[in-house]
């Protein structure tokens, strides 16, 4: 039943994009002939309004009609534009999470199964929810403690949104397969390894706790940082379903007539917002990655404040040098550096040359030295890049889109907040410090640091390195010897798990072509 089901799921999206005119928009370049006849037939089934939309506006309407888990599934593949195409992951990265509100006696029992509390005796008060979104919603509260009663927001994941997102995965699963299996020049792109990420991630996501250890991670990375700070988690009335933090009162980011009127410095505020940006990735290889300006508040002591961490980024300390010598490349035009960096990091083949590598560089930065700083965008600069360097085989590396896009978002709100702002000027003393001190010769007692340490780690390992080995050679010699074997049992199983596939699989083809004929008939 869980094929067939994966099947019906997957003709539902199908049906939903059809309608929705979503399909009819996509690119028809490069494909089939047969695939580009069905795709430009399906048009007499879109809705008459549906062809009047724009295609972000068609998505945002089928994304909808699908219910939660594909606004997950849209935002995560919007980070993967090797996947599904630049136009197409723009378009995702735009929609917006907000969903109706669930009721609040749904939201009290969550609480109390995941915490084994009764509401009442962990809230003096509880209010009605202010924010909903496709995995949880928002209330306020107020809780009593040692300094009297203070107001706390609490985040609550949606009931059965868990069970849905297990079944939706499990449609996109049968694509990934589909994928690899009838689209061979798809396997690069590794489909059924994405959906694993997504499904990863999702469900990281789903577990409130793990959102309060990033809020609690960033508040230790950030408490001596100038100008911002996160939300304080109440561990005590935090679990799977719930996270209780501190209330931020204060102006959202998004408000620029209310951070006016209150007496903020918006040009102080797009200076601090970019620069802790990039202490987070630099420094600590580790950032909220959903800084659109609703997650955003500017409290009264004029510190930005950032909620919603269910979104992360972690970069590790090779992709950090590779950023950092990137950026520094481009800004003394050293362009075989960075074209060395590429290839030093391994993203891009050994067989490419590294000369031509460095022109297509070299075509990004010339034309950026000619326009004034202002206008030059750090993050379209890495989107320019990451296009040219698609051209020479180099893989996609998830994180690094990530903090692409992480980094237009951020940018788009300091410019929001000063039109004139400086990304290159604003982001000097934190870029700067880091070049010097981990590219410089503070960088070399680093590395030799590090390779001691893993030096220790090795030679603490070789015995049992050794008395792995020596099983594994045991292995090999009895398996050339005797032949590699199944056992009856295996053989059974095996036999049995691909027999049931083949019948669950033309059963619910069978069952698709029908209701496929029903439909046209109905319409005709």
């Amino acid at each position: 039943m869980s094929a067939f089901g994966a099947y019906f799921r997957l003709w539902r999206v199908g049906w939903v994009l059809v309608r929705e005119g979503v399909v009819s928009a996509l690119p028809s370049e490069g494909l089939p002939p047969v695939v580009a006849l069905a795709k430009s037939s399906v048009t007499i089934f879109e809705r008459s309004k549906a062809k009047r939309q724009k295609r972000s506006d068609r998505l945002a309407r089928a994304v909808e009609r699908l219910g939660p888990s594909y606004v997950k599934i849209g935002q995560f593949l919007a980070t993967r534009p090797d996947v599904v195409g630049v136009d197409f992951a723009n378009d995702l990265s735009q929609l917006q999470d907000r969903m109706t509100f669930f009721p609040i006696a749904a939201a009290k029992a969550n609480i109390e199964g995941s915490l084994g509390r009764p509401v009442e005796e962990l809230y003096a008060s509880f209010g009605d929810p202010i924010a909903a979104a496709s995995i949880a919603q928002v209330h306020p509260a107020e809780v009593d403690g040692n300094e009297g009663r203070k107001k706390v927001a609490v985040k609550v994941v949606r009931p059965g949104v868990r069970q849905r997102f297990g079944h939706d995965i499990e449609a996109m699963y049968l694509v990934a397969h589909l994928q690899e299996r009838f689209m061979p020049s798809s396997r690069r792109l590794q489909p059924v390894e994405v959906t694993k990420t997504l499904e990863q991630t999702t469900k990281v996501e789903m577990d409130l706790r793990l959102e309060a250890a990033a809020l609690s991670e960033i508040a230790e990375n950030t408490e001596k940082d100038p100008g911002f700070r996160v939300p304080k988690v109440d561990w005590e009335r935090t679990g799977r379903d719930v996270i209780t933090m501190e209330w931020i009162d204060g102006v959202k980011m998004s408000d620029v007539e209310g951070l006016l009127a209150a007496g903020h410095d918006l040009n102080a505020l797009a200076d601090t917002l970019i620069q802790s940006f990039l202490r987070h990735t630099l420094r600590d290889g580790f950032f909220h990655a959903d800084m659109h300006p609703g997650n955003l508040f500017v409290d009264a002591d004029g510190m930005i404040v950032a909620v919603d961490m269910g979104i992360v980024g972690r970069l590790g300390k090779k992709e950090r040098r590779f950023l950092a010598e990137i950026l520094y490349g481009f800004i003394t035009r050293d362009y075989i550096r960075v074209a060395e960096v590429h290839f030093e990091a391994g993203y891009v083949p050994g067989h490419h040359n590294v000369e031509s590598f460095a022109q297509a560089i070299r075509a990004i930065g010339e034309p950026i030295h000619g326009q004034p700083a202002e206008t030059i965008s750090m993050g379209k600069l890495l989107t320019l890049l990451f296009e040219v360097t698609e051209l020479f085989d180099m893989q996609t590396r998830p994180e690094l889109v990530m903090l692409q896009k992480t980094m237009v978002v951020v940018e788009g709100v300091s410019r929001m907040l000063n039109p004139r702002f400086n990304m290159w000027k604003a982001s000097e003393p934190v870029v700067g410090e880091w070049i010097r001190n981990n590219l410089g010769p503070k960088r070399i007692v680093t590395d030799l640091k590090d390779g001691l340490k893993a030096a220790v780690k090795l030679a603490e390992a070789v015995p049992e390195i050794a008395a792995q080995t020596e099983k594994f050679h045991h292995q090999l010699l009895h398996m050339s010897e005797h032949g590699l074997r199944f056992d009856e049992q295996t053989a059974e199983a095996i036999g049995k798990s691909e027999a049931r596939h083949n019948r669950s699989a033309r059963i619910a083809l069978w069952i698709i072509a029908l209701t496929l004929l029903y439909i046209a008939w109905t319409l005709s």
